[in-house]
């Protein structure tokens, strides 16, 4: 990829925060978009049910740049209860893996670096940073300003583990972080249960017990918003049985993947980040196996089981290929993270490729249509 990363990685969380979007991003060029938004996503109308995952989006300034760039869905990155600070830089390196990353990989080992040429994959640890309550309130409030037709603001949002916390506690931070959020006028949330950086080994949402608890309580104090729960990869079937009945209780959509988790090594063998953060996710293509698959089971269950809560795939959409993938796999949602952040143009390109794909079927008269048309590959 030869775009400059409207995110740049070789400065820090808060110089990004003060001085970004960087590149195309920051050219202040919308992408126009004409007539009825057509796709729902829980209750809101978009253009094209595409959006950048939470992550990149760091603040109001990103989010109006993704706005005008054409991704329709925006989520503003992960916010908490309190001021919490971002790990020392650096927070995004280059991941070297041929290929898909494997659960063995991960566990073993990966190289990564700032050469960020030919980019496939990334790292990123930031300890998922937070501004004070009144400072992203009034931010988030600006960035759902930006949301032009046929567009919309989510806001991703988590609570935080605290030294000698009870679980009742942790809990009702996940609570009171919802309410936070719900206050300001956001019509859609996303509660984050799959962030590697919780400070526990395990991810909120491989404990369901925990999960259950939290999106009782979010529901709660979020009343009817539409509520988007981010998690991560389940190895069994009955896993996502257990997730996805949680989600039918309380939720209206299903995010995942979140990046898989791995050991960061520099190219001596030592740890990447620095000492203490020998765990970080991978993110990218390496990863795109993983998010479709996902979708997929997902699904395949979610149909099993009656059920009605959204699918949104997330993981490797790096090109308009990658978009068509997951959409023709089950995602009614596309979220990319690494993908937009090198390539500005992506919600273009993509829009582009659909509108061939439509032409093409508007000239095909219906009693031409036999089963499943086979359109050329969007790529």
């Amino acid at each position: 990829m030869q775009n400059v990363p409207f995110y740049d990685p070789t400065k820090s969380y808060d110089e990004n925060y003060d001085q970004g979007p960087y590149g195309a991003f920051a050219n202040g060029e919308t992408l126009s978009q004409s007539g009825e938004p057509e796709y729902d996503f829980l209750g809101q109308k978009v253009y094209l049910p595409l959006g950048i995952a939470p992550g990149p989006l760091i603040n109001s300034n990103f989010c109006k740049a993704a706005f005008q760039k054409g991704f329709d869905i925006a989520v503003y990155k992960t916010v908490r209860s309190n001021f919490h600070p971002s790990h020392p830089f650096p927070h995004v390196l280059s991941v070297k893996v041929d290929g898909d990353l494997t659960f063995k990989q991960a566990e073993e080992g990966v190289v990564a670096d700032t050469d960020y040429q030919q980019l496939r994959s990334i790292t990123n640890s930031f300890g998922v940073p937070s501004k004070e309550p009144a400072v992203w309130q009034e931010d988030v409030r600006k960035a759902i300003s930006y949301a032009d037709k046929g567009q919309v603001l989510v806001l991703s949002f988590m609570g935080t583990v605290r030294e000698n916390q009870l679980q009742w506690e942790f809990i009702e931070d996940y609570a009171l972080a919802a309410r936070l959020a719900a206050e300001i006028g956001v019509k859609i949330l996303e509660v984050n249960l799959s962030c590697p950086n919780v400070g526990s080994k395990e991810r909120v949402c491989y404990d369901f017990e925990v999960t259950e608890k939290v999106c009782k309580a979010v529901r709660r104090e979020i009343g009817n918003i539409p509520l988007i729960m981010k998690v991560g990869y389940y190895q069994t079937d009955e896993e996502i049985k257990r997730i996805a009945e949680i989600a039918e209780k309380y939720a209206q959509a299903i995010a995942n993947i979140n990046a898989i988790q791995a050991k960061i090594l520099d190219k001596n063998g030592n740890q990447a980040f620095g000492q203490g953060r020998a765990i970080s996710g991978v993110c990218g293509a390496a990863i795109k196996w993983a998010g479709l698959e996902m979708v997929k089971r997902h699904k395949k269950i979610r149909e099993q089981l009656g059920f009605s809560y959204q699918i949104i795939g997330i993981g490797g959409v790096m090109t308009p290929k990658d978009f068509f993938e997951y959409r023709g796999a089950g995602a009614d949602v596309v979220q990319s993270a690494t993908g937009a952040m090198w390539n500005p143009y992506l919600a273009k390109e993509i829009k582009e490729k659909e509108k061939i794909k439509e032409e093409l079927l508007g000239q095909i008269a219906p009693a031409a249509i036999v089963g499943e048309i086979t359109l050329p590959d969007p790529a």
